[in-house]
C-alpha cells in the first residue's frame, strides 16, 4: 500500500488526482492540504509514503515543503506536480530535495509511473523537466579530478549502438523517439537504453548525466 499525502491549494485538483489515485489498488490518499503549513503539519500526524504537492500554495510553497522535509530528515518521499516547467522552478525543486517533478499536463499513466518509481526508492522527472537537468547539467558540468580526463566511452568500453544511445538520451530524447532516429522498434530502444544504464551503473537520467561530464564523452 502506498499512503499519499496530496497538498494542493485547489480543491477540484485535488478531488481529481485522489479520484484517479484511489481507483487504483494499493493507493490511499490518507490525508489532504490546502497550504504548505498544513501539509507539514499532516505529515507529523501521519504514516506516509509519499507527498505529491503542488508548487504554488498560500503560506508555504511546496519547494519550501520539501526543503523543510529534507531538513528534518524525514524519510517521506515527495514528488512536485506542477502546471511550471520554467528553469527556476525545475532545478530549485531539485536542489531543494525533491524526488521527482511531473507537470499536470502528464498522462494517467505517466503519474502513476512516477508516484510507483519514486515509491521504490527512484527518481523520476518527465521529458521536457528531464532536458532542463540536462541542460544546466551540461552547461555546469560536475568538477573532478584527473580521471575526469578519461573518456567515458573507453572507461566503460561502450559499443557504438551505446554511445548512439547515450547521446540521444543526453539529448533529453524518449525511447520512442530515440527508436525513431535509429530506425528500430521502440523495444529495441529500450533494451538498449536499460543495458548502457546497468553498464554505467546509474539509475535515472540525472545520474547518468553526471557521469558524463565527469567523464569526457566525445
Amino acid at each position: 500500500m502506498i499512503n499519499v499525502v496530496l497538498a494542493d491549494d485547489h480543491v477540484l485538483v485535488r478531488d481529481g488526482i485522489k479520484s484517479l489515485l484511489e481507483d487504483q489498488e494499493g493507493i490511499h490518499v490518507i490525508s489532504e492540504a490546502s497550504n504548505g503549513v498544513e501539509a507539514l503539519e499532516m505529515i507529523k500526524s501521519c504514516v506516509a509514503d509519499v507527498l505529491i504537492v503542488d508548487i504554488r500554495m498560500p503560506e508555504m510553497n511546496g519547494i519550501e515543503v520539501v526543503r523543510a522535509l529534507k531538513k528534518q530528515n524525514n524519510s517521506i518521499k515527495t514528488l512536485v506536480l506542477s502546471m511550471h516547467d520554467s528553469e527556476e522552478y525545475v532545478l530549485n525543486a531539485i536542489s531543494a530535495g525533491a524526488d521527482g517533478y511531473l507537470l499536470k499536463g502528464s498522462s494517467k499513466e505517466e503519474f502513476l509511473k512516477a508516484l510507483q518509481m519514486i515509491h521504490s526508492g527512484g527518481k523520476y522527472f518527465s521529458g521536457d523537466v528531464s532536458s532542463i537537468i540536462v541542460n544546466n547539467l551540461k552547461h555546469n558540468p560536475v568538477v573532478e579530478t584527473n580521471e575526469g580526463q578519461e573518456k567515458l566511452e573507453d572507461k566503460f568500453k561502450l559499443t557504438k549502438r551505446e554511445k548512439q544511445i547515450l547521446a540521444l538520451v543526453l539529448e533529453g530524447k524518449s525511447n520512442k523517439e530515440i527508436a525513431e532516429d535509429l530506425e528500430v522498434s521502440k523495444r529495441t530502444a529500450e533494451v538498449h537504453r536499460f543495458n548502457l544504464m546497468k553498464k554505467l551503473d546509474v539509475k535515472n537520467l540525472i545520474e547518468l548525466t553526471k557521469i558524463a561530464s565527469k567523464y569526457q564523452f566525445a
